[in-house]
């Protein structure tokens, strides 16, 4: 890890972690968890606000008016809101988005969840889905919320990671796995 990114992920750590614990002591949790989805789907779909975010062009008074602005019209928490006007101030803004990824990290370990990246080349049904967490969860011992995506590359099955293991049983991958016995062969 560079050590810029290790800077941005303590700096965004430190926020995510007062944030955590002033919605733990308020018993918040869940109005923090749909705070930080509306937070990340709007940087995900606002080129300005990630342009906001993450340009040092705009001045401390105009990021914290312009985050300001942005939780208030969103309808954030306060305790969000506030973090973000106080990042701006410091010129922290940036961190933003590893700041939601960790805290949706502690939001989950502390409910006892595991978060599954689950690929296939086409979209899982409702049992489907279902029926893969059940599974996934009795390995694990977790509740597993699955994270799916889809890659018609795969040809057919799954590519599913959960923390640091991955099970890949996607054609793709078979086919390639004959392809290299194959070439040793001959």
């Amino acid at each position: 890890m560079s050590e810029t990114a290790s800077i941005s992920t303590g700096i965004a750590s430190r926020y995510a972690t007062a944030v955590f614990e002033l919605a733990t002591e308020d018993k918040a949790l869940d109005a923090l968890k749909a705070d930080i989805d509306a937070l990340d789907a709007a940087l995900t779909e606002s080129a300005d606000l990630r342009d906001l975010v993450s340009s040092p062009v705009y001045s401390r008074g105009d990021m914290q008016a312009g985050i300001g602005a942005v939780a208030e019209a969103m309808g954030l928490g306060a305790m969000l809101g506030n973090t973000l006007k106080l990042m701006a101030t410091k010129r922290r803004l940036f961190v933003a988005p590893q700041m939601i990824a960790v805290l949706r990290a502690m939001i989950a370990d502390h409910k006892g969840e595991v978060t599954a990246d689950v690929v296939s080349a086409k979209a899982l049904t409702k049992t489907q889905s279902d029926k893969l967490a059940k599974v996934l969860k009795a390995n694990v011992g977790k509740d597993v919320k699955l994270n799916a995506t889809v890659d018609e590359a795969l040809i057919g099955g799954l590519v599913v990671k959960v923390g640091s293991k991955m099970i890949d049983t996607s054609i793709r991958s078979k086919l390639n796995t004959l392809q290299n016995t194959m070439k040793e062969v001959g």
